[in-house]
């Protein structure tokens, strides 16, 4: 099968695909019309790009096929007025209605966040979402056995992240781990991959940014990932993938409360070279 198609009847020869093409395997010669270049398949890092960036809508790859990606709605579109409020309307939810968060809600959220950016489009993301609140309150659980491992023995993180008033809150009925949130979700990568923080954190702010259209909220497990990264009996009970690691953890629900105003932060250093 050919890497791509062109639609002749369409395409106007204008170029764009081969110049939006970042693996450069697409090559247009004087009066054809676009076309693989020798080993474009093995090259071809299968982003859509080419797809995506034709006025014609004249090129179809070979597994992103054009009739399986939308249009871009322009009158969606944000004004930069428009996009400043809805990142600045972002808040770390750390209060949660005693609800669960409904499967289907949990699965759209992740269906959003798989069109994160990844190296080189290598998509190597998995997920590990946790849907039962108790289950939730196991693994907090197991992230207080964590630090109170680290006070005991002494461990300097234990002081610098005062680990011990942690562990005395938590005793004391005060879940400082999960907040009391229904649910967790795991962003997951290969070990030995370069980039896996960095496409994790992608893949976790595009829920956490996604969240509020469906009404929920989300905070960064900090904690959590913490424990995750270090922890034996935590990484066992995980149980994941061989090879695995977890990368990033996000608590989502039901907000308690809802904010109504915008805070101000500090005013951003710039260096400008």
């Amino acid at each position: 099968m050919d890497l791509f198609t062109v639609d002749e009847s369409k395409c106007t020869r204008d170029g764009i695909c081969v110049a939006a093409c970042p693996a450069r395997v697409i090559e247009m010669k004087d009066g054809l019309v676009p076309a693989p270049v020798r080993a474009a398949a093995r090259g071809c890092i299968k982003c859509g790009h080419c797809v995506a960036v034709c006025p014609q809508g004249a090129l179809s790859h070979s597994v992103i096929k054009l009739e399986d990606c939308p249009p871009v709605r322009g009158d969606w579109e944000l004004t930069p007025e428009r996009a400043e409020h809805f990142l600045r309307s972002r808040r770390s939810v750390r209060l949660y209605r005693d609800a669960p968060v409904e499967p289907e809600k949990l699965a759209r959220l992740v269906e959003i966040a798989r069109y994160a950016p990844t190296g080189s489009n290598s998509q190597q993301v998995k997920w590990l979402v946790v849907k039962s609140r108790e289950d939730v309150r196991m693994i907090s659980g197991m992230v207080i056995d964590f630090m109170r491992s680290m006070v005991e023995s002494g461990q300097p993180i234990a002081t610098s992240y005062r680990l011990d008033k942690l562990v005395q809150a938590w005793d004391a009925g005060t879940d400082i781990i999960s907040r009391g949130a229904p649910s967790l979700v795991f962003a997951l990568a290969p070990k030995n991959y370069g980039v896996a923080q960095v496409d994790c954190a992608n893949a976790l702010s595009y829920l956490d940014l996604a969240a509020p259209s469906l009404g929920l909220g989300c905070c960064w497990g900090g904690f959590i990932m913490m424990a995750t990264a270090c922890w034996p009996p935590l990484q066992a009970e995980l149980a994941l993938p061989e090879g695995y690691a977890s990368f990033g953890a996000m608590m989502v629900g039901y907000p308690k409360y809802k904010y109504h105003r915008l805070p101000v932060r500090k005013e951003a250093e710039i260096v400008w070279r």
